[in-house]
């Protein structure tokens, strides 16, 4: 069984950082894994995810002010989040799926969530 544990949210201001981290359990080293975020009223974005082989990919909205990363020793996930805007605004989900394109299905296995506020 593979559980999921978002931490890192909070609320800043538009320009700010913030780093989310995902501590994962289970078999998820062959696993796809990623973070998507949900704002009321829009549809669920994929907005990075990190294959089993290392490869990264990251919507348009949010190339070059994100970057995600895992640190495989430990099963942890992280997003570094820079330079955020309002609409970044979002419950934030760590996902992981043995199959990436679950991870756009909204298949597999999600976290709790931990929400980001951006003010402007």
């Amino acid at each position: 069984q593979v559980q999921l544990v978002e931490s890192g949210g909070g609320s800043v201001q538009a320009g700010g950082s913030l780093r989310l981290s995902c501590k994962a359990s289970g078999h998820t080293n062959t696993f796809a894994m990623g973070w998507v975020r949900q704002a009321p009223g829009l549809e669920r974005e994929v907005v990075a995810d990190i294959d089993s082989d290392g490869t990264k990919r990251y919507a348009n909205s949010v190339k070059g002010r994100f970057t995600i990363s895992k640190d495989n020793a430990k099963n942890i996930l992280y997003l570094q989040m820079n330079n955020l805007k309002p609409e970044d605004t979002a419950m934030y989900y760590c996902a992981a799926a043995p199959i990436r394109a679950h991870l756009e299905l909204n298949l597999g296995y999600r976290g709790q969530g931990t929400q980001v506020t951006v003010s402007s």
